[in-house]
């Protein structure tokens, strides 16, 4: 057996009805493509090998692949051992796959941006977050828990939490509630007429400074008001995705 390692941030699931609860939620079949990130042991693999003959799976910790390869559900399946965030989908023998994982939280951030990178070469993704980053994933403008990654990946994304999970399916147990979503890419916004560079310099400048007004957080930055429509007299949680859009259309170089 296995232990799980702290500086990976591992926690595995033990629960088997959250299992098949996480299963009926991907909904597969056996023409799906899977690409899961930190199978573990294996317990959630198993389960995606019985309704799908197309999974990958990528593990960072050596120990893991070994587990895995001496389980004979699933040890035929392709394993690569590498960091997922060095992972470029389209170099695996994958085929616009579901991205699933149990993921550790300390690298949530990291791996939505990873999938921002990875656009083209997914289809829909299932995660494990903490519940309070899955909530600022979801959140609305005006609200607390409205910020950087809100709006950065609502430019992409439609993200959904399916349900929430306690701590107790977890060994060890983290000490954090758990949220199970789904992140679905969207078609709301040109990304080709959108300076996604300026539009990310834009976000992180008035968050990293949100309890400012934005025409004081962002008044480094060069920008044509009279065509940007937005008033600066706010604050960034009070700003629709549009908005930033407008502001990052709206710097002159």
């Amino acid at each position: 057996m296995v232990f799980a390692k702290k500086k990976w941030g591992q926690n595995f699931l033990v629960d088997n009805n959250l299992l098949e609860k996480i299963i009926n939620t991907v909904d597969l079949n056996n023409q799906s493509e899977v690409l899961e990130i930190g199978p573990g042991h294996g317990a959630l693999s198993e389960k995606i090998a019985l309704k799908t003959k197309n999974l990958t799976m990528v593990e960072i910790d050596i120990d893991l692949i070994q587990s895995i390869k001496q389980n004979l559900a699933i040890s035929h399946f392709p394993l690569l051992n590498q960091d997922i965030l060095k992972t470029n989908i389209k170099d695996i023998d994958i085929s616009n796959p579901k991205v699933i994982g149990n993921i550790p939280y300390n690298i949530t951030s990291p791996i939505i941006f990873w999938l921002i990178d990875n656009l083209p070469y997914w289809d829909e993704s299932f995660l494990m977050v903490q519940k309070e980053v899955a909530q600022r994933l979801v959140a609305k403008s005006g609200t607390k828990e409205y910020s950087r990654i809100t709006v950065m990946t609502s430019l992409y994304f439609d993200i959904k939490i399916c349900f929430y999970i306690s701590p107790n399916v977890f060994k060890p147990k983290p000490k954090v509630d758990s949220a199970f979503i789904s992140i679905k890419k969207n078609n709301k916004y040109d990304i080709n007429k959108i300076d996604t560079k300026k539009f990310s310099q834009v976000v992180r400048m008035a968050f990293n400074q949100r309890r400012k007004m934005l025409r004081n957080s962002l008044s480094s930055l060069n920008i044509n008001h009279d065509k940007c429509s937005v008033d600066f007299q706010q604050r960034p949680e009070q700003l629709s995705i549009d908005q930033f859009v407008d502001i990052s259309n709206n710097i002159i170089s």
